[in-house]
């Protein structure tokens, strides 16, 4: 039998899963159930990665054990999957032993290949993505401040000693294999800019870390933990037993497809392979790099209520039809936008009317006339042979559009004979033959209309294996779904019983229609990111604060407040102003007055133990020290801050 491995990237379990990871997962079902339907045997793998400085800090904000903040989100993937009917063959975790001693086996291969040296490392590096910058890969503000490339984040500095692995060794092998190997990398667009880093040469990259330690050890010297992206890529060959059961792992690597998101393309077409290449691997057969996805029109986000858990899609819409929309009308390699209205349309539309409503009409005609009785059909005229030819066309461009994963195409080509079959039966008017008596040909306008609904229903099996299974059930037919690939026209055996029941698909009442997801009108000021504990503002949000030098002329503590001093303070042009400031237990009156602070000064005015405040002071504070920020050289007061 043949043999396909196809894997989903693994997901990162700082967050909850929503829509935006449920993609990919339901992307790589429909292609391992389109290869078992085709006669392979498949290896289907996802599952979690779970180490690195994000999970440990996410785990201390939460005030959890990683370990135990790990299992927990790493169960919610798993339970997500089964709920949502995912056939993968493994979950992989990358805290599993098995995988850390497959982890540090391989780095010990490629220490011991002369490809990993120490160190010291002094760049940029991100924590969310966690990603290690150029100086040149950066994005900088009019300040000067840098941010990552990919999420757009503020970007630590880092200066610490690291084991390094030689990846510009491996600059021009992996170009010779992008040229000898042109569908390596798809799509196009996606290769291009793969070509582009490798032409302009591949630098050396830091693969350890000394600056925290939930991750993997490095081989000899535990201080330092394996990167967090070497670990995780790992995972691809740590489920076929890589260095522990040659058998199996022989027997399903290379990958044939790795299936990840546009964002990790570099670590997968150009970090993995060098380091495949360095241990002395095959290379997998295909990197095939999706876009990103909004949900009606908006980045997916906890702020703005549309990081919605696919459960709840599922239950409103049906998983059939989450599949169906996610792959008709988003087009597998490119971005594309989850839109409530449109899924309700292709419900509605695709669906209901032209696939289910199809289905619903033969049967009833069926069962009306032929007493639910599938009947002999007779000598076939010439529309009966278009309608036959049609289907061969189709399923040679299925099999060429599933084969290449454009699922899009296949579809379309798909509805394209759904259509046709319609019009075959609007044309033949059964219902003038019924009314006629002219049951022979009747017989034969229905039975040629279930064998097309029923070869349609076995094409769309990977794709919608619910509704598919309901026509096999509805139309008694239990012979491999196979057979359609193998057999000419008459797999319906005349004689078998139909059963009408309620239409295959419920239209959605656009009057009533509710989104789940529902859009915010202002995102910009209610979406914010969280990166070490800090909540990020844009830059135009920045500017509106007003930050000025101020002199404070007086100070007194406030009755009855053991924390409160009221200043008046100078703002030069500004005039003076009066503020009250909790540091009455850090600072005595006397030792402020003279002093030059910084203040914001359009701060809406508020009261304080009935005393108007117009302004606040800044001050950094620590555990229970607190300081004053103040000016290092003399300047008027009033000075703008920018």
């Amino acid at each position: 039998m043949k043999k396909f491995y196809i894997t989903t990237p693994i997901y990162y379990v700082n967050s909850e899963p929503h829509i935006g990871s449920a993609y990919t997962t339901i992307v790589g079902d429909i292609i391992a159930r389109f290869k078992r339907l085709i006669g392979y045997e498949v290896l289907y793998l996802t599952g979690t990665d779970e180490h690195g400085q994000k999970i440990l800090q996410s785990a201390k904000e939460k005030g959890k054990d990683p370990q135990e903040l790990c299992d927990e989100l790493s169960g919610k993937f798993k339970q997500l999957w089964k709920d949502l009917n995912i056939t993968n063959d493994y979950f992989i975790r990358t805290t599993d032993p098995e995988h850390m001693e497959t982890v540090q086996f391989f780095v010990q291969k490629m220490l011991e290949n002369g490809d990993i040296y120490k160190g010291t490392y002094k760049g940029w590096y991100c924590v969310p993505c966690e990603t290690y910058w150029n100086e040149d890969e950066t994005h900088r503000n009019e300040v000067g401040e840098h941010f990552c490339p990919s999420c757009g984040r503020p970007l630590n500095f880092l200066e610490e000693e690291n084991y390094f692995f030689r990846l510009s060794k491996y600059t021009e092998p992996l170009l010779k294999h992008f040229k000898e190997n042109p569908d390596f990398v798809e799509p196009e667009f996606r290769k291009n800019e793969m070509l582009k880093i490798l032409e302009s040469g591949l630098k050396d990259l830091s693969i350890t870390r000394t600056t925290f330690n939930w991750g993997i050890p490095m081989p000899g010297d535990p201080k330092h933990v394996i990167y967090v992206w070497v670990d995780a890529l790992i995972n691809y060959i740590s489920a076929i037993s890589y260095g522990r059961d040659e058998e199996k792992f022989n027997k399903w690597w290379p990958a044939d497809v790795h299936l990840i998101g546009k964002e990790i393309n570099r670590f997968h077409s150009i970090i993995w392979p060098a380091m495949l290449m360095s241990v002395g691997l095959p290379l997998p057969k295909k990197i095939f790099a999706h876009g990103w996805l909004t949900v009606n029109g908006q980045k997916i986000s906890k702020s703005l209520g549309n990081a919605i858990d696919p459960r709840e899609f599922v239950k409103k819409y049906g998983n059939d039809v989450i599949r169906y929309y996610l792959t008709r009308d988003i087009v597998f390699g490119k971005d594309g936008d989850f839109s409530e209205e449109n899924l309700v349309q292709r419900l509605n539309s695709d669906l209901a009317n032209d696939y289910g409503n199809l289905l619903h009409r033969t049967v009833a005609m069926v069962a009306k006339n032929f007493d639910s009785v599938i009947p002999e059909p007779n000598e076939l005229t010439e529309s009966d042979k278009v309608l036959i030819s049609n289907f061969k066309y189709l399923l040679n461009k299925y099999l060429e559009y599933m084969n290449s994963y454009k699922l899009t195409n296949a579809l379309e080509e798909i509805w394209h004979y759904i259509g046709e079959i319609n019009k075959y039966f609007d044309e033949n008017k059964p219902w003038v033959l019924a009314k006629e008596g002219n049951k022979e040909r009747l017989a034969t306008i229905l039975y040629n209309t279930l064998e097309a609904i029923l070869r349609v229903a076995t094409l769309l099996l990977p794709f919608m294996p619910d509704s598919s299974k309901e026509v096999f059930n509805r139309l008694s037919y239990d012979l491999e779904p196979i057979k359609v690939f193998e057999t000419e026209w008459y797999l319906l055996k005349s004689g078998n019983k139909v059963f009408h029941g309620k239409p295959l698909f419920t239209k959605i009442d656009l009057s009533k229609f509710e989104k789940i997801a529902v859009k915010k009108e202002e995102p910009s000021k209610k979406e914010q990111a969280s990166v070490e504990g800090v909540k990020l503002i844009n830059f135009d949000d920045f500017k509106k604060i007003d930050l000025r030098v101020a002199e404070i002329l007086e100070a007194e503590r406030i009755e009855k407040s053991e924390k409160l001093i009221k200043l008046i303070i100078d703002l030069g042009e500004l005039g003076r102003r009066q503020i009250v400031a909790g540091i009455a237990k850090y600072y005595s009156p006397n030792e402020l007055i003279g002093k030059k602070i910084i203040v914001v000064a359009n701060l809406k005015p508020a009261k304080l133990m009935g005393v108007e405040s117009q302004g606040m002071l800044l001050a950094a504070k620590i555990n229970d020290k607190l300081t004053l920020l103040t000016i290092d050289t003399d300047i008027e007061p009033g000075a703008k801050i920018s």
